[in-house]
């Protein structure tokens, strides 16, 4: 009965043990961002690296999503003489939860597995080791930089997959009628307010939070060799995702309760 027991709590003993490391980790993060001198040339490379390395594949997502949603969802419209509504529903539902969370899971499938491969490998070859023993501290400069730049990047990722998949969404609506760009776009900002923009846009801060934080806990805690570098950028994929809905779920409720639904 012990044992049995035992099976079962110790799942739930390591997610606990999980949560606490990295709470502890968050922390540590917090409590360094202040601290001078300031690695503001890792800040703009990285940046640059999660910024402008993940647009094409974001911009190309969004493209897509905004055709399929509007495809999709016109038959239905259809069916009830609402065709006339395809612009406004399809722009509510891609700016207020489609387009952020799409982001954001595309981010956490290629930025937080390359940061935590990244200093996943870094870890295994001592190189963490050695910037100690030079005098650098290493958390500051690979892990404040990095979080601090996802927090940043993720949000103007998504404010410009919010238009192009707006974009897409006019393509598709042109695909079997005829909407002119102007009517297109007047409708569109005809519904959209800033009750559907600032949540939306708010909580892609913590998304990138999730993702970096998660990311660089995986990477900095690395071990069992090349093997544990491959186990840290798969976790990092898997429990920042996990985070994402997580946030945004907690989002939705909490944008509910002050009524910006």
């Amino acid at each position: 009965m012990k044992k049995d027991r035992g099976k079962i709590l110790k799942p739930l003993y390591n997610v606990l043990n999980e949560a606490g490391e990295i709470t502890k980790f968050a922390l540590r993060f917090f409590k360094l961002i202040f601290n001078r001198p300031f690695e503001y040339n890792e800040f703009a490379r990285q940046c640059y690296y999660i910024g402008n390395k993940s647009l094409p594949l974001v911009a190309v997502t969004a493209l897509i999503m905004g055709l399929v949603i509007t495809i999709q969802s016109r038959p239905t419209l259809v069916e009830f003489g609402a065709e006339a509504w395809l612009p406004k529903m399809v722009s509510v539902s891609l700016v207020r939860e489609i387009v952020p969370v799409i982001t954001a899971l595309i981010c956490a499938g290629k930025i937080g597995s390359g940061i935590g491969a990244e200093l996943g490998s870094m870890k295994v070859t001592e190189q963490i080791d050695a910037m100690e023993v030079s005098g650098t501290n290493p958390f500051k400069y690979l892990v404040v930089t990095r979080v601090l730049a996802t927090t940043l990047m993720i949000p103007v990722l998504t404010v410009l997959a919010d238009g192009i998949s707006l974009y897409g969404a006019y393509l598709g609506t042109n695909l079997r009628g005829v909407v002119s760009w102007n009517l297109f776009w007047s409708q569109v900002f005809d519904v959209l307010v800033y009750a559907d923009i600032i949540p939306s846009l708010l909580k892609t801060f913590f998304f990138g939070f999730a993702i970096g934080i998660v990311g660089c806990y995986k990477g900095y805690n690395s071990q069992k060799g090349t093997e544990g570098v491959g186990l840290s950028a798969n976790s990092s994929v898997v429990i920042s995702s996990l985070l994402v809905f997580i946030i945004d779920l907690i989002a939705v409720q909490i944008t509910d309760l002050l009524g910006l639904t």
